[in-house]
């Protein structure tokens, strides 16, 4: 090849010779702005995840306060006509303690939260009391509400401590926090009369009147007109409240006879007796019912609908308050209770993981505080898990103190005063006033059903169809709120 005619003089070369290395240089700078960034993006990964993890934290701890409240019973005494609710909401009571120890199972950071504060209040305000006792007459007891706050104070950071090498730098450690708010909401004493109707889930086909076996100069458990509760207040205390009423629910039937006064012809309808309350059942669900524990041979009698009902979550059968509800009283329901072998004995054994159908003393099942027959428990109320408990079978130690139970369950409440209730075969419309809360001590072969009322909800019987009912697995539901 012949070279070019035409030569261009490299008259630059020399000072190119100079600029060699500069792209190194640009790229060696360039890595460690993207080095730090991509660290801060780490650490602030890190803080965001701890900061969520510090939320649930607090939304955890407040929901469980609200929950002790809610099962302590003191929206049933919503003066504090015992004096009893700092022993459940005070500095040391036991929605506290529960709300601190929840706090702190939930870790942030992989640590305990090194701050956990748990006040009270009312909806009308942010929390601001860690002793809701001074909060008698301010409607605390009829709509509490708790707030929890979560702190983790000293988060360490992977890559930006780096900057803490810089004078006055601030990055070797950062913190999270987080407050949740919770309420225990019960309509009783809400509105002067025209409550917000509640709906709760689960609901035991037991239908009760509206009759309290323990005060005859007040026989109802709530006061139709205005809803409240007709003796609020602890049944310890005097005068004599619900809270903490102990009896038997029996059927509104002749053991081991189809015959029950509802279809004797008298047209009673059910009442009280000298040791408790008696039911009738309610519309079995034709959809099967969520979740029936397993326990052996005292599930395997649990075959009708209504029994499945007791030993499972029936959610599809809606009780509310202040809409009529029609329930079939001879539909899928063993009406003889036969106290050898009935449907509803079975059931409640199965229900309350219960081994031996009687009181005598506990037989698995769990306990309100000490099992004493016939004797009402201490307040506060104390939950202890019981040896066939599935959290013991997972490795809680028997007689722990827990804040669920299959124990709980919720009653309906009706209108017995209005005419031609019950006093006909079949399907008959009632109206729903209100709801009881009870714990199960246990099942007995003759006895019945043995229960201390924990809550009772009344929501009158001309609720607005147009107000939206509160739901929740309890008469006296709570839920998280944000505050005014």
């Amino acid at each position: 090849m012949l070279p070019p005619i035409i030569k261009r003089a490299r008259e630059c070369a020399p000072y190119r010779r100079r600029e060699r290395g500069v792209t190194m240089a640009l790229v060696a700078l360039s890595m460690v702005a993207i080095i730090s960034f991509a660290a801060l993006a780490i650490d602030l990964g890190f803080l965001y995840e701890a900061k969520a993890e510090a939320q649930r934290a607090a939304d955890a701890a407040a929901l469980t306060a609200a929950r002790v409240i809610s099962v302590s019973g003191i929206t049933g005494d919503p003066a504090n006509i015992g004096l009893n609710w700092a022993s459940v909401c005070g500095p040391s009571g036991t929605a506290t303690l529960a709300a601190t120890t929840v706090a702190q199972q939930n870790l942030i950071g992989g640590a305990a939260p090194s701050k956990v504060t748990v006040l009270y209040g009312t909806n009308a305000g942010i929390p601001s009391n860690p002793d809701c006792s001074s909060s008698a007459g301010a409607g605390f007891g009829i709509n509490p509400v708790v707030s929890v706050y979560v702190q983790q104070a000293n988060l360490p950071t992977f890559f930006a401590r780096i900057f803490s090498l810089i004078p006055n730098g601030t990055f070797s450690n950062s913190g999270v926090s987080a407050t949740a708010y919770a309420e225990a909401f019960n309509p009783s004493d809400s509105n002067g009369g025209s409550p917000i109707p509640v709906q709760p889930r689960c609901v035991k086909p037991w239908v009760v009147p509206n009759l309290d076996p323990r005060h005859t100069s007040a026989p109802t458990f709530v006061t139709v007109a205005t809803s409240q509760i007709t003796s609020p207040g602890m049944y310890a205390t005097n005068p004599l409240g619900v809270i903490g009423e102990r009896f038997f629910l029996v059927p509104d039937c002749t053991p081991g006879n189809p015959t029950c006064d509802l279809f004797g012809g008298s047209g009673n309808p059910p009442g009280t007796t000298p040791t408790g309350l008696q039911y009738v059942p309610g519309q079995a669900s034709s959809i099967p019912p969520v979740a029936i524990p397993s326990n052996g041979s005292t599930c395997s009698d649990v075959i009708s609908s209504y029994a499945q009902d007791i030993a499972g979550c029936d959610q599809s059968t809606v009780y509310q308050c202040g809409v009529v509800r029609g329930f079939n009283n001879n539909y899928s329901v063993d009406l003889s209770e036969n106290p050898a072998n009935g449907d509803t004995q079975n059931a409640v054994q199965c229900l309350i993981h219960q081994t031996a159908p009687n009181i005598a003393g506990p037989s698995g099942q769990d306990t309100l505080g000490s099992f004493t027959t016939g004797t009402p428990p201490s307040f506060p109320f104390q939950i202890l898990a019981g040896g066939n408990n599935p959290l013991v079978g997972a490795g809680l130690t028997s007689g722990s103190v827990i804040t669920a139970s299959s124990s709980i369950v919720s009653l309906p409440i009706y209108d017995q005063t209005n005419p031609g209730a019950l006093t006909v075969p079949g399907s008959t419309n009632v109206t729903i006033v209100g709801f009881l809360q009870v714990f199960i001590n246990g099942v007995d072969t003759t006895l019945g059903v043995d229960v201390t009322v924990l809550n009772v909800s009344g929501c009158g019987n001309a609720v607005s169809s147009s107000a939206p009912a509160v739901t929740g697995s309890s008469p006296v539901p709570v839920r998280l709120i944000t505050p005014p």
